[in-house]
């Protein structure tokens, strides 16, 4: 059984697995993705909930449903997911980061000292 934050909900959680999954490529685009029911018992979770990960999922044209063999993802969804998750970084992350850098007092070049 998968544990989840609390502060984030479980649909939107399950979804950042999913595309996890297609940016690693144990999802490979146009090929099927575990049915609702199979990744709800997997996880732990009613399959109403995996039904709301992937209803969101394909609004966001990540995955596709094709009648009678299931769930795939979209040819294009690794570039889908990686702008998508490049634009909250930048938006959202990264301000915070630089923020939290700037009141710790932290340089770049301590930054990418560690990097190396």
């Amino acid at each position: 059984m998968a544990e989840f934050n609390q502060h984030k909900p479980i649909y939107l959680q399950i979804a950042d697995t999913v595309c996890d999954k297609i940016l690693s490529g144990e999802y490979l685009p146009g090929e099927r993705i575990p049915s609702v029911r199979e990744l709800g018992a997997s996880l732990g979770v009613n399959p109403n909930t995996i039904m709301r990960t992937y209803e969101y999922l394909q609004t966001l044209e990540i995955i596709f449903n094709s009648r009678g063999i299931g769930y795939s993802a979209s040819i294009d969804a690794r570039e889908k997911i990686v702008s998508a998750q490049k634009k909250i970084f930048l938006e959202e992350e990264l301000p915070n980061l630089l923020k939290r850098l700037k009141l710790l007092g932290i340089e770049p070049e301590e930054i990418i000292s560690r990097l190396k």
